[in-house]
C-alpha cells in the first residue's frame, strides 16, 4: 500500500558513462536501474537533486516480484532485516476522523498474498526511503556512483552519445558528463520527458494533495489502535494519515483542487497544524511539523495524484523509468513496483548493447514491452480507485492482484511468441503454461542441504532450462554462448538440480528432452518443447532473434 501520494518531486537520472564519474542517488526506480546495471557489470551514474531521501513513508508495500527480482540478487534477507515496525500491522481503517468511529478495516495484503508453489517470496513491509538505502549500498557496492545534492541542468543527445551538465547544489560547481545512454527517473512532472516534447495518455491529474510530517502524541485518539493506513473525511474526504517508523511520528496527507478555491500557497506551517487537529478531531493537539527531509527546512509539500502513461519509453538515447514513463493512482500498490520492473527490464537490455552482445533495436522492446503493462495497469487502478470511492472495493477489478503482479504478458522481438498465445495482456500464474512472453514459473528444486527456486537461477544472464533428457541441450548451450559471446548457464532439471514437487516439466510446458531460454529479467524468451534434430542451431536462431543480431553463427 502507498501513501497518500508520493510527496517530494524527484529529480533523477541515470547514466552510463564512458568514464567514471561521481553523481547522485534518486527515487526507487532511478536506485533500482542503478543497482540492475551495475550488477550487469556497468558503471552508472545516477543524480539526484535533493539532498537526502524522505521522511515521508511514500510506498510502503512492495510486491512479490518486486522481491523475486531483489532476491535473484541476494538482496531479500538485508530488506526484510529493515521491515517496517508497521508490518505486523498491515491495516487500513476509514473514518470522520482519527477519534471518532471506524466504519471499516480492512487487511490490505490478506487477499493477495501468494501461495509457496506460486512465488519463493512475499509482499514485504518496508519504507520506501529504508529500501532506497539498502538499493543504493548494494549499488555502490558494485561500482554505480551516486551523490545527493547535485542536479541534471542541461543534456544533449546529439551524435553517437549523451552530454550532461551537472550543477552541485551545495558549492555550485558545474560539471559535464558524457554517456552513451540517459535513463529519466525523475519523477511525476517529467521534467527530461516534457522537454523533449513526449506527452502522455490519461485521465490526468486527478487530485492535488499537501503533505507533511509531524510529531504528536495520538495515543487518546488511537485508543490502542495501530494500522498501515487511516483514510478520514475531515478536513476534507480522502485525507490520508500513516504512521511513521518512528512511534509518533506522522504523515498527513491533504487533497485540494482548483474546485476548492485553494492552492499550494494556502498551505503554511500554522495552517497545516489546525487542519491536523481536525484529521486527529483534537482541536488542542499539540504537535511539530518536522522537515521532510534531513538538510532540508521544507516542512510541506505538494504533489500530484494522477492517471497518466507516456506516449513513448525512449527517445533515441534517452529512457524514461518509474513515474517519469507513467503514473497510477495509490490503489494496488502499482506505483513504485512498476518502476522497479521497469528498471530491471532496461537494465539487461542496456548492458547486452553496450558489452556489444545485442543490436541496437533490442533497446526499442523496452517500450514495446513496459508501456502495454503500463496501460493495463493504469486501467486497473483506476478500477480500483472508482470501486472504493462506489463501495464496491477491490473486487470490482476484473484482473486480480496476483495476476497483474505475476502474470502480465510481453510482446516485442525480443520474445519469440508461439503461434497459439492468447491475444490477452495477461495468464493467470497460478496455471502456468510456461509460453514465451510470460515470467518463468517458479518450481521449487534441490540440490544437496539447499532448496531453491528456478527464479534464484535469474541474477542477470540468460538461462537454459532443459528435462530431465536434456543433457543433449548442455552442449548445444557452449556452442550457442561462444558464438553469440555472452553468459549462458544451462541447467538439467533432474540432475544438475532435483524438482522438488516433480512441476517443472507441467509449469514450463516440456517434454523431458525441451528447453526454456529465460532472459536475464526471469521472462520466457524461446522454448523447444522437445529436443530438435539441431538443438545448436536452434538455440542459436533465438538468441540472434532476441538480440537483434544477424552475424552470429556457429
Amino acid at each position: 500500500m502507498e501513501g497518500p501520494a508520493r510527496h517530494l518531486r524527484r529529480s533523477s537520472s541515470c547514466t552510463h558513462t564512458r568514464k567514471p564519474r561521481s553523481s547522485s542517488g534518486g527515487g526507487i526506480a532511478g536506485l533500482s536501474t542503478a543497482l540492475f546495471l551495475a550488477r550487469a557489470g556497468i558503471r552508472p551514474t545516477l543524480v539526484e537533486r535533493h539532498p537526502s531521501t524522505a521522511r515521508q513513508p511514500q510506498a510502503r508495500a512492495f510486491n512479490p516480484r518486486s522481491m523475486e527480482l531483489y532476491r535473484a540478487l541476494g538482496l531479500e534477507k538485508s530488506i526484510r532485516d529493515h521491515t517496517s515496525i508497521l508490518a505486523d500491522f498491515p491495516e487500513m481503517i476509514g473514518a470522520d476522523t482519527l477519534a471518532g468511529r471506524e466504519r471499516f478495516r480492512v487487511d490490505v495484503l490478506s487477499q493477495v498474498r501468494p501461495s509457496a508453489d506460486l512465488s519463493p517470496t512475499d509482499w514485504t513491509m518496508i519504507d520506501q526511503d529504508e529500501l532506497e538505502r539498502v538499493v543504493r549500498a548494494e549499488a555502490e557496492k558494485y561500482g554505480a556512483v551516486i551523490r545527493f545534492g547535485t542536479e541534471l541542468i542541461s543534456f544533449d543527445a546529439g551524435g553517437d552519445g549523451v552530454t550532461t551538465v551537472l550543477r552541485d547544489l551545495t558549492s555550485g560547481a558545474e560539471h559535464t558528463v558524457h554517456a552513451n545512454y540517459l535513463v529519466a527517473a525523475d519523477g511525476n512532472r517529467a521534467g527530461i520527458r516534457t522537454r523533449l516534447g513526449i506527452g502522455a495518455t490519461g485521465p490526468g491529474v486527478l487530485i492535488e494533495a499537501a503533505s507533511f510530517v509531524f510529531d504528536a502524541d495520538l495515543g487518546a485518539a488511537l485508543r490502542d489502535r495501530r494500522f498501515l493506513l487511516g483514510y478520514f473525511d475531515e478536513p476534507t474526504k480522502g485525507t490520508a494519515l500513516v504512521p511513521g517508523r518512528e512511534f509518533g511520528r506522522w504523515s498527513l496527507g491533504i487533497p485540494f483542487g482548483p474546485e476548492s478555491g485553494e492552492s499550494a500557497a494556502d498551505f503554511t506551517e500554522q495552517r497545516c497544524v489546525e487542519l491536523a487537529r481536525r484529521a486527529i478531531g483534537d482541536p488542542g493537539l499539540e504537535l511539530t511539523l518536522v522537515p521532510l527531509m534531513a538538510g532540508s527546512n521544507q516542512k510541506v509539500a505538494t504533489t500530484r495524484i494522477g492517471a497518466w502513461v507516456a506516449d513513448r519509453y525512449r527517445e533515441g538515447r534517452i529512457f524514461f523509468v518509474g513515474d517519469a514513463a507513467h503514473v497510477v493512482p495509490p490503489t494496488g500498490s502499482f506505483g513504485a513496483n512498476t518502476g522497479i520492473a521497469d528498471a530491471n527490464n532496461l537494465a539487461w537490455k542496456l548492458a547486452a548493447v553496450l558489452k556489444g552482445q545485442a543490436g541496437q533495436a533490442l533497446l526499442d522492446t523496452y517500450h514495446d514491452e513496459r508501456r502495454p503493462v503500463a496501460l493495463v495497469t493504469l486501467d486497473q487502478a483506476m478500477q480500483r480507485l472508482h470501486g472504493r470511492h462506489t463501495g464496491t472495493g477491490d473486487d470490482a477489478a476484473t484482473i486480480d492482484d496476483l495476476t497483474m503482479i505475476l502474470g502480465y504478458r510481453y510482446r516485442s522481438s525480443a520474445v519469440h511468441t508461439e503461434p497459439d498465445t492468447p491475444d490477452t495482456p495477461v495468464e493467470d500464474p497460478r496455471h502456468p503454461t510456461g509460453r514465451p512472453g510470460l515470467r518463468a514459473p517458479h518450481v521449487w528444486l534441490r540440490r544437496p542441504e539447499t532448496t531453491l527456486s528456478t527464479l534464484d537461477l535469474f541474477d542477470g544472464g540468460f538461462t537454459l532450462l532443459t528435462g530431465a533428457a536434456g543433457a543433449e541441450w548442455v552442449g548445444a548451450a557452449e556452442k550457442a554462448s561462444a558464438a553469440a559471446g555472452l553468459d549462458l548457464n544451462a541447467v538439467v532439471i533432474g540432475t544438475d538440480l532435483d524438482d522438488v514437487d516433480d512441476r517443472f516439466h507441467t509449469a514450463y510446458g516440456l517434454t523431458p528432452t525441451g528447453a526454456t531460454l529465460v532472459r536475464p529479467d526471469g521472462f520466457v524468451a524461446w522454448r523447444a518443447t522437445e529436443l530438435p534434430d539441431r538443438p545448436e542451431h536452434e538455440l542459436l536462431g533465438a538468441l540472434a532473434g532476441l538480440l537483434a543480431r544477424e552475424n552470429i553463427a556457429l
